[in-house]
């Protein structure tokens, strides 16, 4: 009894400390307030949104249970449904004030219950002929975590934080690669521009070569002087 009600006391101490354990700073906080007013006990962010969790867990009717005897069914009978109430209640209440998605949380809050015992009174056990409590919660978007399960819980979102930053530097790296392509397309584009242009350039170069030649040859033909085969004048063969 005196460990459930020093739980109840302990328990947003308890939760900002485990939060402390896993996650950094940036990524948590506590006594986050909303525009209505009302302050969350701690928020988790992922990403660009917030998850609530909110750790005043309602533990008088739980308390009032416990002290039941147990041989009279009836009584711990009408308390139980009490106690299930009051979870409806401040799981509504939790839903009302916590799940904002225009304020930036995600649609959907967790329920911090701060002892295991209490945890399995009100997820594990349930009546015969009485309604999922659990059915119900997740109707309302809240999510009950222990102790134990809410460490699993964080551990899936440090997962979850890992993975969208290889999902931003996958993204990232996909538009570097999609902008190299692209340069690269307007520099093979500009290469075979320039190929072309030079196998032209060679073509012209071959072409005004050939033509040298032959005006070469041309003129060679025309600036050759040509053999002198004048008859001799006579007597101009003096015999000795």
């Amino acid at each position: 009894f005196r460990r459930v009600l020093f739980r109840s006391k302990m328990g947003e101490f308890f939760l900002e400390d485990l939060l402390r354990q896993i996650h950094p700073a940036e990524h948590y906080g506590t006594q986050h307030s909303f525009r209505s007013g009302e302050t969350v006990d701690a928020v988790i962010r992922i990403g660009e949104s917030l998850v609530c969790v909110d750790s005043k867990f309602p533990l008088e009717s739980f308390v009032r249970l416990l002290q039941l005897p147990e041989d009279d069914a009836e009584a711990k009978r009408r308390e139980r449904k009490a106690f299930v109430a009051a979870i409806k209640r401040h799981a509504d209440g939790i839903a009302k004030k916590y799940v904002l998605p225009d304020e930036g949380t995600y649609d959907f809050a967790l329920m911090y219950i701060p002892a295991e015992n209490v945890y399995y009174e009100t997820i594990l056990r349930e009546e015969a002929g009485e309604d999922s409590l659990h059915s119900y919660l997740l109707s309302r978007r809240v999510i009950p975590v222990s102790p134990s399960s809410l460490y699993a819980y964080l551990q899936v979102i440090v997962l979850g934080l890992r993975g969208l930053k290889v999902e931003t530097h996958a993204r990232k790296l996909a538009q570097d690669l999609q902008r190299l392509s692209g340069e690269l397309g307007r520099f093979q584009t500009d290469f075979a521009v320039l190929g072309k242009h030079l196998r032209n350039a060679a073509g012209s170069y071959d072409e005004g070569a050939k033509r040298l030649d032959k005006f070469e040859a041309r003129l060679g033909s025309l600036v050759e002087p040509e053999t002198d085969t004048a008859p001799a004048l006579p007597g101009s063969d003096i015999s000795s």
